[in-house]
């Protein structure tokens, strides 16, 4: 009965084109009546609570990081260092797009701020060069989704603090699948790109590749800091956060000379906005999960899935199609937070180690970021790139299909992730 009243409530709301942040104090409000605890002041003690976390000041930060890195020019000059390096390939602005995102991935850790950054400055470059547009921007899209995975990622952040998983560890986890779904990516592109008609650019000479690298150094040296900063345990994934919004801005307005004082007002106004959503988003979703402990859903669920407890495998996999499920009509954060505290006391009930799970959990949904109908980062892509997210849709499909690829062959073979893993830590 409690299981079905939390759906009933939640899917219920949404129906209703609720926000779902106000959709998720709804299903808290109803399982509190089910649960004969109505009270108003314990529903407003629980959201204070769940925006009373340290880690998650890392989000603002984060945040503000990639808007500064954008608007810096730092995004623009590591993709000048991808194209020195493999523009003038047979389809050599693909495996830009691909190097590009897995850098600014590691400097970011927004999948929307990168997608938008990445369809400003390639797509109509790709498109001038014959590149077919719609394929271009599926590309596009499929490589931004990597930020989330390579640290330093929002989305681990907020798993962590919700899972009460260590961040540092589950940053570390990350670089290594982060890196292979690049490749995953690229090989892809190699195949899809074999009768590709694209012009080719001519090869940048070595005093060309230099240059570039000179030039992109600075923003290069941001993601060693803030990977070498953690395994060494220099600061914490909060500090790591105020140090690459520090950097980022340093080398934008002393360095680059591009960003000017000017622009940092609108600059702090969209990253507080955009983490004022993701924070009332946390707390709301720490209200229904603090009701889902007091009403033992966790251990109704164990009792479902007794026969599965003993096989982790299977496990996880069925864990993974919810999640894909459920990633196709929510939102990144919303499902972080909603499935996390559902699926912890089954996974130590199996004996699942939560980091592996965390890194599986957090490409799931990074995927369901360019999953129709909702598809955030594809919304991005075709407003940027003004297209319809029909044509983007089609084109992000054999990208989409080669990432869920490689995350259910992580499922498989768990050493892919703790082997090295374990080395960073």
């Amino acid at each position: 009965m409690t299981i079905a009243i939390f759906l009933g409530a939640l899917l219920g709301a949404m129906a209703l084109g609720v926000p779902i942040a106000f959709g998720l104090l709804v299903t808290g409000a109803a399982l509190m009546w089910h649960l004969n605890m109505l009270d108003a002041q314990i529903l407003a003690q629980n959201i204070i609570e769940g925006a009373n976390s340290f880690p998650l000041l890392a989000v603002p930060f984060f945040m503000l990081a990639g808007e500064i890195m954008n608007a810096g020019g730092l995004s623009r000059r590591i993709v000048d260092f991808a194209i020195s390096l493999v523009g003038h390939l047979r389809g050599g602005l693909g495996y830009v797009a691909i190097m590009a995102a897995v850098i600014m991935g590691a400097l970011s850790g927004s999948a929307v701020a990168d997608a938008a950054a990445l369809a400003a400055l390639l797509l109509p470059v790709m498109s001038k060069a014959g590149y077919d547009r719609a394929r271009s921007a599926g590309l596009i899209s499929a490589g931004a989704i990597i930020a989330p995975i390579i640290p330093p990622s929002i989305g681990f952040v907020i798993f962590g603090v919700t899972a009460n998983v260590s961040i540092s560890k589950l940053f570390l986890a990350g670089i290594v699948p982060g890196l292979m779904l690049g490749l995953a990516l690229a090989f892809t592109w190699w195949l899809l790109s074999r009768k590709e008609q694209g012009q080719l650019r001519p090869r940048a000479s070595l005093a060309e590749v230099r240059k570039a690298l000179k030039d992109a150094s600075l923003a290069l040296g941001l993601p060693v800091i803030v990977v070498v900063g953690l395994k060494f345990g220099v600061f914490t994934p909060t500090e790591a956060a105020v140090v690459a919004a520090v950097y980022a801005l340093l080398i934008s307005t002393l360095v680059y000379k591009e960003l000017k004082l000017s622009q940092l007002f609108g600059l702090f106004r969209s990253a507080a906005q955009t983490t004022a959503v993701i924070m009332f988003l946390v707390a709301a979703a720490m209200v229904v999960a603090w009701l889902i402990t007091v009403a033992n859903l966790p251990g109704e669920l164990i009792s479902l899935l007794q026969p599965l407890l003993d096989r982790p495998t299977l496990l996880l996999l069925s864990m993974m199609v919810i999640t894909m499920l459920v990633g196709t009509a929510m939102d990144m954060t919303p499902t972080i937070v909603i499935l996390t505290p559902v699926f912890m006391p089954l996974l130590k009930a199996a004996g699942i180690d939560p980091v592996y799970f965390g890194v599986l959990f957090m490409i799931n949904n990074a995927i369901g970021l360019i999953t129709p109908p909702v598809g955030t980062v594809l919304s991005t892509v075709a407003g940027v790139g003004k297209l319809s997210m029909d044509e983007v849709t089609k084109g992000v499909w054999p990208f989409m299909i080669a990432q869920f690829a490689l995350m259910f062959l992580l499922v498989f073979f768990p050493s892919l992730v703790m082997v090295p893993a374990r080395w960073f830590y």
